[in-house]
């Protein structure tokens, strides 16, 4: 059976994370949803979404398709309800779709909102794995990487545990071949810690499940990581990390603390940078929507930064409890910067620029290359279409128009 991705009706709600990318390439836990789905499927899924970035995520028919909410995490039992679909026939989380059975000609104008199957299936997976939000990325994170953890070890034997380490209850963890980890404490008694091919955790780290370390991932010296935290693919993290999930590709390398956070692909974060993730109060955190465009209440107490794609920060940058940061954004100098950071700005608590495109696709060229990817054609047209998507949002440069 083809498997086809879509982006749900709460795309906007992912925003900014979702400016560059579809809604199922989302990592939370070990995995993206893509590859959750790409495990029980057996099968590469494709994707239905948004039409600048269809490009690069096309979509592939079949002439029978199975489409799948890519904000919903798969197990066993729902995977087993979705294979029994029949054409017409769609499955129902309460009022979330999460998935039907359709013909070919019936893909090209599929969405969620307008879909009408012929029979409504109600799902008994009630206690599945449902990203509704941007901040749903962390705080969902830990039974995230628990399901991850037993979908991607079952059946195998993890290399053994360096006996430099100290270790609690180490039969949660697991050691993929290449990895490294030599004088750290690990301690899974709260969770599994799961560490990747060729990832590193250098000396003196002191690791609290549930932690994922992903392939060619690190940890720098006496990192301190607080679980549940996802350290993606080619990430370097330093310094005192709390509930963060970084996708791949970013760096904090350095002292300073984050906590209840998301990192997108592509970030540097400077120095003895620090996000508060708690407000002095004790009030509940509102954080900026895209959908709404005001803040909206998150009902949680921890909530702390949302760092898109590409965006930057220099040394001792201070964010506020539920701040939001747009893709490209390059933020520095004293002071903390306002709670939404629309993209592509340039600047900090004194003021913005803009950072226009040519001086961004210099700046990710530069960065990609430096682990061997290309900033490709297609990336710089998504961005661009980003960047004119968000120019609302920058309101320093209509006071100039």
């Amino acid at each position: 059976m083809n498997v086809i991705l879509f982006d749900g009706k709460n795309r906007n709600n992912l925003l900014p994370f979702t400016f560059t990318r579809p809604v199922p390439e989302i990592r939370i836990g070990i995995l993206t949803i893509t590859e959750k789905w790409a495990k029980y499927a057996g099968v590469q899924p494709s994707f239905k979404t948004q039409d600048y970035l269809s490009v690069k995520y096309p979509a592939v028919t079949a002439q029978h398709n199975l489409m799948i909410n890519g904000s919903v995490c798969p197990n066993h039992l729902l995977w087993s309800e979705i294979t029994q679909l029949k054409t017409g026939e769609a499955l129902y989380l309460r009022d979330t779709l999460v998935a039907c059975n359709i013909a070919s000609g019936e893909v090209l104008d599929f969405s969620e909102e307008q879909f009408a199957p012929e029979t409504k299936i109600q799902s008994s997976q009630i206690d599945t794995i449902v990203v509704n939000h941007a901040y749903d990325i962390f705080s969902k994170n830990g039974k995230a990487i628990e399901a991850d953890f037993d979908l991607i070890t079952k059946g195998r034997v993890s290399a053994p545990i360096s006996s430099t380490n100290q270790t609690l209850n180490p039969e949660r963890i697991f050691i993929e071949p290449g990895a490294t980890v030599e004088f750290s404490i690990l301690n899974a008694s709260a969770g599994p810690i799961y560490i990747g091919v060729d990832a590193e955790v250098m000396e003196g780290c002191k690791v609290r499940g549930p932690f994922a370390l992903c392939e060619h991932g690190g940890l720098k010296m006496d990192a301190k990581i607080y679980g549940p935290t996802t350290v993606g693919p080619h990430c370097k993290v330093g310094g005192e990390v709390n509930n963060v999930v970084f996708f791949a590709y970013s760096n904090k390398g350095h002292d300073g603390f984050m906590g209840n956070a998301v990192v997108g692909e592509w970030v540097n974060i400077g120095a003895d940078t620090n996000n508060s993730n708690l407000k002095n109060t004790y009030d509940e955190v509102k954080l900026w929507n895209y959908t709404t465009e005001r803040f909206e209440k998150t009902g949680l107490t921890f909530c702390g930064v949302m760092l898109a794609d590409h965006a930057k920060c220099g040394i001792n940058t201070m964010f506020n409890t539920g701040t939001v940061v747009g893709v490209g954004a390059n933020i520095f100098g004293a002071g903390f910067p306002r709670n939404f950071i629309p993209s592509f700005a340039w600047g900090g608590a004194q003021g913005f620029d803009t950072f226009v495109l040519n001086k961004f696709y210099k700046t990710a060229e530069a960065m990609c290359a430096r682990r061997n990817i290309v900033f490709t054609d297609e990336d710089k047209a998504i961005t661009k279409h980003v960047f004119e998507q968000t120019a609302k949002y920058r309101f320093w440069e209509k006071g100039s128009e």
